[in-house]
């Protein structure tokens, strides 16, 4: 039966464009689907009738013929409170989007909170749904990607694996180097008694900007005061600042692994009375628009988050269409001067 569209009119089908453009319907189904293996003039013609008759591409047709869904997954590896508190996420989300859209792939978001979670997903990706998938906060040497991988879908991972001998390429930002200007910059103002807040130290950014940390205070010859972990949320930044407040060192300096745990500290150096910069200078890391609206506004570590799920999104896309591996990307990072240093 012929579809029909809303108001009674005939929906335009293959047939309808091939005799328009002049070409078989094997050619119009050939250009409509993207094959190389097409003349120029038979292209614009099947392209330009398309237009006119305003087909839209029968995406399970398509698939049939390429083999592929022209779908990719953006999987994030935490709750969903956790997703929808933190603006890093929205941000890396925005800059794959922005990507996807401009090669017409369709991006599929999920959020992994539980094992049944995990294995609905692996199950749906396994089932020819996705040709590939962004895998963003992940903990641990986490066998998923590389299970995936190994049934041959592509994978890539916002931030450096876990594991040393991973071969999954990545795309992540200067995390040593930005923890090392953190602290450069505290040092430059006159700051010795320097503590840190990390993230959560199953997770490779939490890992090297720790390691930043530690190599720039070596550098000035200076020993660390305090290190105390987060979680990257914000009651985490609290409580990892009343646990260095309950030392006996006097710090004069802070570096906190992300600006929603910095707006934590800030919180109980207020409550506690200490003055933010006076009494302790505290820097950030993200340039989250959150920490931009504090008050102090963060002095922060701005790693390129939209660019970076636009790499991630834009590495992918370019592993699936060659077959071959991409090569790691890390970007670099800059410090943004606010007041609280």
């Amino acid at each position: 039966m012929t579809a029909l569209r809303p108001g009674g009119r005939t929906a335009p089908t293959l047939e309808s464009v091939a005799a328009l453009a002049g070409v078989s319907r094997a050619t119009a189904g050939r250009v409509l689907a993207g094959s190389p293996n097409v003349g120029q003039q038979a292209r614009e013609a099947v392209l330009a009738a398309a237009d006119e008759l305003s087909y839209v591409t029968n995406r399970a047709a398509r698939s049939l013929m390429t083999r592929r869904s022209d779908s990719i997954a953006f999987v994030v590896a935490e709750s969903e409170e956790r997703f929808f508190a933190d603006p890093y996420f929205a941000l890396v989300l925005r800059g794959a989007h922005t990507t996807v859209a401009e090669h017409d792939v369709q991006l599929v978001f999920t959020v992994l909170a539980g094992e049944k979670d995990r294995e609905r997903f692996e199950r749906f990706a396994r089932g020819g749904h996705l040709d590939g998938v962004i895998f963003v906060s992940l903990h641990g040497d986490d066998p998923l990607p590389g299970r995936l991988q190994a049934a041959g879908i592509p994978v890539i991972l916002a931030g450096r694996p876990f594991a040393a001998t991973s071969t999954i390429p990545y795309v992540s930002a200067d995390n040593v180097g930005g923890a090392r200007s953190a602290v450069r910059l505290l040092v430059d103002k006159g700051r010795r008694r320097l503590a840190t807040i990390t993230g959560p130290m199953d997770m490779t950014p939490s890992i090297d900007r720790l390691a930043g940390y530690e190599a720039e205070l070596a550098a000035h010859d200076l020993r660390s005061y305090g290190v105390a972990e987060g979680d990257f949320s914000m009651a985490g930044g609290r409580d990892a600042m009343a646990q260095l407040l309950a030392g006996d060192v006097a710090l004069d300096g802070l570096f906190v692994a992300n600006d929603l745990m910095a707006l934590g500290a800030l919180q109980v150096l207020a409550e506690s009375g200490h003055r933010v910069p006076q009494d302790v200078a505290v820097v950030g890391f993200d340039d989250s628009p959150l920490g931009a609206s504090a008050r102090p506004a963060i002095t922060s570590v701005r790693q390129p988050i939209i660019a970076m799920g636009q790499a991630l999104a834009g590495r992918l896309l370019a592993g699936i269409d060659s077959g071959e591996p991409q090569e790691p990307v890390v970007m670099g990072t800059e410090i943004v001067l606010r007041d609280s240093a």
